[in-house]
């Protein structure tokens, strides 16, 4: 079972990227997806979450208006489009995911202790 996330790369403030997550060794159309952040000398956090469907969607305070997450179950793959990128943003960003979780109530996703897989990361860098 492998997450395998990518996109990342320096941007000037204001820029925007879109990072991809790739599933591979199981379907992971059950699962809810779910991306966290982790800048240098800081703990990991959360950053937004997607529901099985794609119907629903949960975004962290800091990244709302600014971020998108998307998935297509058909390719196994979740999208993060981050618009309007900031020098805060800079972080190594991580993909995960909790296995067939089917609700709806995505809140309980912003713990790192709940989910089930994790893929290695990407780093984000933007200069102001």
């Amino acid at each position: 079972v492998q997450l395998q996330a990518s996109g990342g790369g320096l941007v000037q403030a204001g820029d925007s990227l879109r990072l991809s997550c790739a599933a591979s060794g199981r379907t992971f159309s059950s699962d809810a997806m779910v991306w966290f952040r982790q800048a240098p000398g800081k703990e990991r956090d959360f950053v937004t979450a997607i529901n099985w469907t794609g119907s629903k969607t949960y975004y962290t305070d800091s990244v709302k208006g600014r971020f998108t997450i998307s998935r297509d179950n058909a390719k196994n793959t979740v999208y993060l489009q981050m618009d309007s990128l900031k020098p805060e943003d800079t972080a190594v960003y991580y993909c995960a995911a909790v296995g067939n979780y089917y609700s709806d109530y995505l809140t309980p996703l912003n713990n790192t202790r709940v989910m089930d897989y994790w893929g290695k990361g990407t780093q984000v860098t933007v200069s102001s």
